[in-house]
């Protein structure tokens, strides 16, 4: 079955593993993600209604104006992808633009022409909320027609909110599938880069995601799989649950050693 891909760039997407969360995905009626990202797994499940949540604003926007005026959007934002668009100072520029702007539609369109120029496709925001991604220097960066118009197709079905994991998990009722992206756990002290947002994840929230989740499961009776790297710390937040390995499909950058493969785990707190 063909894949579908979804029109951002995205840092820890889960395309590459969606073999793997199909798998170990349970049925349902509703599927709720708190940490919907790029939304690589409602783009390929067949759940007949998805609540999506991030804490990212300007995501939630984007996915809402793309639900609601997607003909419109597509217009106006492919005209932020031509040669000149494509030059450092004209990116520099529409990031200024961007940080900003209050309105909700321009912000919408430059946030497409930011994620799909800036380094890597990565959302990183400064503590006063400015987007300071730098110019990603591609030769021809894609704008994402086609992918614009399927996530509209399927957001017709869905509800996109921004808010934080725990009032989304609050959401779940009977017949509900919950799937977590959180952003992944530090392998190590100093590698905490999950920094996508203002608010990083901490330890304690994957913590309290694991507590939220086990919860959800014995009490509601309503299923939660949750992916995250494989250390000792997240099998032991996760011990409640039935644990699956995934061999690694990337490697991390350890600076003066080359590069590390770490495997993944999906942990499903099942309900049963």
């Amino acid at each position: 079955m063909k894949k579908n891909r979804a029109f951002l760039k995205w840092a820890g997407g889960k395309f590459p593993l969606l073999n793997d969360i199909q798998r170990h995905l349970p049925e349902g009626e509703c599927l709720i993600e708190p940490f919907v990202g790029a939304g690589s797994v409602f783009l390929n499940t067949q759940f007949s209604r998805y609540v999506l949540a991030d804490i990212n604003k300007d995501l939630i926007n984007l996915y809402n104006v793309v639900k609601d005026r997607v003909d419109e959007f597509v217009v106006e934002a492919s005209k932020l992808f031509t040669s000149e668009s494509n030059e450092a100072e004209f990116y520099y520029a529409r990031r200024l633009e961007f940080n900003r702007s209050t309105d909700a539609w321009r912000r919408s369109v430059l946030f497409l022409y930011l994620n799909r120029h800036c380094y890597n496709g990565l959302c990183r925001y400064n503590l006063s909320g400015e987007f300071n991604v730098p110019f990603g220097r591609y030769r021809k960066p894609y704008f994402p027609r086609d992918e614009l118009y399927w996530f509209s197709e399927r957001s017709q079905n869905a509800t996109f909110i921004c808010e934080s994991y725990a009032d989304t998990l609050s959401r779940a009722t009977q017949g509900s599938v919950v799937y977590c992206d959180p952003p992944y756990a530090p392998l190590s002290a100093t590698a905490n880069f999950t920094a996508y947002h203002t608010n990083s994840f901490s330890l304690a929230e994957q913590q309290h995601l694991a507590e939220l989740a086990e919860k959800l499961a014995r009490e509601s009776r309503i299923p939660v799989l949750i992916s995250n790297h494989d250390t000792p710390l997240t099998r032991e937040w996760y011990q409640a649950a039935q644990l699956h390995q995934i061999k690694a499909r990337r490697s991390i950058s350890r600076s003066g050693s080359g590069r590390l493969q770490v495997d993944e785990l999906l942990a499903l707190f099942s309900g049963d």
